[in-house]
């Protein structure tokens, strides 16, 4: 007879392991050369999705019918040295409950919605594939106990974004734009893993629950002094801002939209957009213990918010239109988070989710309504309706180039940020190449002398 700790256990053991089961299942099928027919891997995803989604509702029940806001599953330990402490563990309270179910739903929606849009692609398997890696990500990041748990499925949602973006790769298109949205997230994950070693320098972990001191999420209280949270915090805004798009990293975000449409609702829509926001949730105490922090938080999501809405409102393509919509309440979230506002972004961030969702499956059939009413009452009518505008004024044009450019972001990243760090490694690459010349006697690398091609920088625009 289970009791009730054993009976959460099992099932957010289910939880994790029925997505872990679907790619284990897909990725060897795909690896032995065997890929499964369509109808087969439509009823597996409906089968884990289903089966993850009861056992976190499950976990919810019991919760609720026991009165319990947080229940702790320990996995392992990867490393044990002194001083320092790296663990597996799984944490279900009222933050990632709630998230891992709307992952599951969403997952499962897109799932359905799918098997129908992908029918008779050539990469029908390998999307399935990448959606099965994503949907692990999402759940082991929703209910990560540790910084480095989290860091795990931090990571398998990048990679599975980045190469989905990258799905279509005959083309050059979505392959640059791929490697673009890599590249950010790159930059996004050197912030997580430099906050995490500086967690581990603190406190010799990253367990979620030591920050906290005084209770439990949301009401506990970061065990870090204003320094240390400040020190940890900025990490952690420039990780979740990566990941999620927030200014200066927006620019990534209208390129993602090469994927298929799939991908783009349950990805930059719906999940993987929201999850800088959680992540800010997670960590909302060490946000608080500092002023600073908490403020630039809020100035951070509000010129989100401002920036997406000036850029959306140009916007030609219904995706493009979409993911800045998305953009803007992701935004506004984030400032309800830097305002202390735990709840109402949590449910903010919620129901933008399933919104943003419901719009990109619809976008397909929406343009061929629109398409139908156009050449129902004219063209003319349909686009500019029966009056014109006014034409916009010097600072009106200002203001609209600068949308449509989209703030220049893209550009203002390369020329300060890109083309530094290039010229900075082609420096250290030259000097190590003229050492390891001397060293030798001789030209010690000389398959290595070709310069990269001309342009190589202006690729990743």
């Amino acid at each position: 007879m289970f009791d009730h700790a054993s009976l959460i256990t099992l099932l957010g053991l289910i939880a994790v392991g029925t997505p872990v089961l679907l790619l284990c299942v897909l990725g060897l099928s795909s690896l032995l050369g065997r890929p499964l027919t369509e109808n087969t891997t439509g009823k597996l995803c409906h089968a884990a999705i289903l089966t993850g989604l009861l056992a976190a509702v499950g976990v919810l029940a019991l919760m609720l019918l026991q009165g319990t806001r947080h229940e702790a599953i320990e996995v392992g330990n990867w490393v044990v040295i002194p001083n320092y402490q790296f663990s597996v563990k799984l944490v279900f309270d009222r933050l990632s409950v709630p998230f891992a179910i709307l992952t599951f739903v969403l997952c499962g929606t897109i799932a359905a919605f799918a098997t129908r849009y992908m029918h008779r692609e050539r990469g029908y398997n390998r999307f399935f594939v990448l959606y099965a890696l994503f949907v692990l990500g999402m759940v082991l990041t929703s209910l990560a106990g540790t910084i480095e748990t989290l860091f795990a499925g931090w990571e398998l949602v990048g990679l599975s974004s980045a190469l989905l973006v990258a799905y279509y790769q005959e083309r050059p298109a979505p392959v640059r734009n791929g490697l673009r949205v890599w590249v950010v997230y790159r930059i996004s994950d050197a912030a997580l893993l430099l906050a995490a070693i500086v967690l581990h320098h603190l406190n010799s972990h990253g367990d979620f629950d030591g920050l906290l001191s005084g209770g439990v999420w949301p009401e506990g209280h970061a065990a870090l002094s204003g320094g240390q949270a400040l020190a940890v915090g900025l990490l952690l805004v420039i990780a979740a801002a990566g990941k999620s798009a927030l200014v200066p990293f927006s620019g990534w975000l209208p390129r993602a939209m090469e994927g298929p449409t799939p991908s783009s609702a349950v990805f930059y829509g719906a999940l993987s957009v929201h999850l800088g926001a959680f992540l800010l949730l997670r960590v909302s105490p060490v946000l608080e213990a500092s002023l600073w922090l908490s403020a630039m938080v809020v100035v951070l999501g509000l010129a989100t918010a401002v920036y997406a809405w000036l850029v959306g409102s140009v916007q030609t393509d219904i995706k493009s239109a979409l993911s800045f919509a998305s953009l803007v309440q992701v935004g506004l979230i984030v400032a309800e988070i830097g305002l202390g506002l735990r709840y109402i972004a949590l449910v903010h961030l919620l129901g933008n989710a399933c919104l943003r969702t419901l719009q990109f499956i619809r976008a397909p059939t929406l343009l061929h309504d629109y398409h139908l009413l156009e050449n129902a009452i004219g063209e003319h009518l349909a686009q500019h309706g029966p009056s014109g505008g006014r034409a916009p004024g010097r600072f009106g044009t200002w203001l609209y180039r600068f949308a449509l450019e989209r703030g220049y972001l893209d550009a203002l990243l390369n020329r300060y940020i890109v083309t530094p760090f290039v010229r900075l490694f082609r420096l250290c690459d030259g000097l190590e190449r003229r050492w390891t010349d001397f060293l030798a006697g001789r030209a010690s690398r000389a398959s290595d002398r070709a310069r990269p091609p001309t342009g190589a920088i202006e690729d990743l625009s």
